[in-house]
């Protein structure tokens, strides 16, 4: 069996423990920590890369910009 959780390491609690062990009982198991990194994550496939990057160019060059007025996000 294998699980994925993807939380905050603040997040990690006598609750999340307790639910790991539940889960898995007397069984070994395997913990591998890596950060995750969302710019990283996001640039992996070549159309997101291509529209994040052209919006990143947009904004530099200040076309194509849409203005929110906060006030009226009530």
């Amino acid at each position: 069996m294998s699980i994925v959780y993807r939380l905050k390491a603040s997040e990690i609690d006598d609750r999340f423990l307790e639910s790991l062990k539940s889960q898995f009982g007397n069984k070994e198991i395997e913990i591998v920590v890596s950060e995750f990194d969302e710019t990283e994550y996001l640039l992996k496939s070549p159309s997101n890369q291509k529209r994040l990057l052209k919006a990143i160019e947009n904004l530099n060059e200040g076309q194509n910009l849409v203005e929110v007025d906060l006030s009226n996000l009530q």
